[in-house]
């Protein structure tokens, strides 16, 4: 127990530390996008997401002004330069320490320990992006959500409802759980009535048209050059016959040659299609008698990477998502969780490579660059041909059996 909480702590102090050190700004959106949009609402300036339309869900602000209140007494105190990256790091390693003592309790199974130190692996093997992003505050919610799912399926619900509130990634797990669950319609409810508890709390505050703002932003963006379906044309890049260009509107690079703007447009109903489809597939499984244990993993993983995988973006952060279905993974069914946990920690390390260490190199399409970001994102394939294919495998119990 000693060592596995000394780990998560250096863990997380190096990782920290390397935010101040690796190329590329990696703590840049912490300093550069979420103290301006914190200081705005606490000065009566614009609020986003209810005077104007943002591209988070609307309870992604909540942590951003949170970190600036950790932030005050460094500066009204001691004027400490940096005050809000202080303020977010430590706002993470409470979440993450919550999260963490949830996993390991007391007297931790060897499957927990295993989760626990796969955790501390991957956060040092990605690196600072794991820490200094918004969907680094996701990753605990949908932990401790994600583990108490069977013994308090209401409290795991309202936790992940509130997860996709931030980021929309737990939703996913949200999905799987009304899938793979016997307390299924508890978690239905429960989620209609968290989302529906915060819509009101928006129409209250003033918004409207900017409620699903973080939708609709999203729909006429560009193909982001980290993107899986963009790896292809950063080849053409590569070659000359393709450009990458900074896009001020959304704050991202994204790749601009011919086809480009129909294969983005293609990716959204792809992304519908796919999701509905393997929750087909967990929905017969469920129906035939699959256990949790078993149903629910690859499940959730499965959803998580296609979201990643039909995204029109793709930024380094969004590797945090794979940490939380995988750690449950390793806790209900370790054995079967084995490869999924070596895929992952690979996928870490390249994107680590990618952003911020060879971020540079990658948007002057050198040739290297995109040589390391196109393993990454076919790895990314290998892991979702391996969830579907567990998840298509997952045993059902024979009618015989039912009860």
């Amino acid at each position: 127990m000693l060592a596995l909480w000394c780990a998560f702590l250096v863990v997380h102090l190096v990782t920290a530390w390397l935010g101040w050190v690796y190329p590329n700004q990696p703590m840049g959106d912490v300093v550069l996008v979420y103290e301006p949009w914190a200081s705005s609402a606490l000065g009566g300036g614009s609020i986003v997401g209810i005077t104007e339309t943002w591209v988070y869900p609307q309870l992604a602000l909540l942590p951003m002004l949170l970190a600036a209140g950790l932030a005050a007494p460094l500066v009204a105190l001691l004027g400490v330069s940096g005050a809000y990256l202080v303020g977010w790091v430590t706002l993470v390693l409470v979440l993450d320490a919550v999260a963490f003592g949830v996993l390991v309790g007391r007297a931790p199974s060897r499957a927990r320990r295993a989760a626990a130190w796969f955790w501390c692996g991957a956060l040092l093997l990605l690196g600072p992006i794991a820490l200094y992003r918004i969907d680094a505050i996701t990753v605990p919610l949908a932990v401790i959500g994600g583990l108490w799912l069977a013994s308090r399926p209401v409290v795991a619900t309202a936790l992940l409802t509130i997860g996709a509130w931030i980021k929309i990634w737990p939703g996913a797990l949200v999905l799987a759980a009304v899938v793979a669950l016997r307390a299924r319609v508890r978690v239905l409810l429960t989620a209609v009535l968290v989302a529906a508890g915060v819509v009101v709390a928006l129409l209250l505050l003033g918004a409207d048209a900017e409620i699903l703002g973080f939708l609709t932003e999203q729909t006429g963006r560009g193909l982001q050059i980290e993107a899986v379906a963009a790896t292809p044309f950063l080849w053409l890049a590569a070659a000359g016959a393709a450009r990458i260009d900074y896009s001020f509107e959304i704050l991202t690079f994204q790749i601009t040659a011919p086809g480009v703007e129909t294969v983005a447009a293609a990716l959204t109903p792809l992304m519908a299609f796919c999701v509905l489809a393997v929750t087909g597939i967990g929905a017969v499984k469920a129906v035939r008698g699959a256990s949790f244990a078993r149903l629910f993993p690859p499940l959730a993983l499965t959803l998580v990477v296609l979201l990643i995988v039909t995204n029109k973006v793709g930024s380094p952060q969004f590797q945090t998502w794979l940490i939380a279905p995988v750690i449950l993974w390793v806790v209900l069914d370790r054995v079967r969780a084995r490869v999924p946990v070596v895929v992952v920690l690979a996928l870490c390390l390249l994107t680590c490579l990618v952003y911020p260490l060879g971020y540079d190199a990658l948007l002057r399409a050198d040739a290297l660059a995109v040589g390391v970001l196109t393993m990454r994102n076919a790895l990314l394939l290998v892991l979702l041909v391996l969830g579907v294919r567990t998840l298509v495998r997952v045993p059902v119990s024979p009618p015989k059996s039912r009860e």
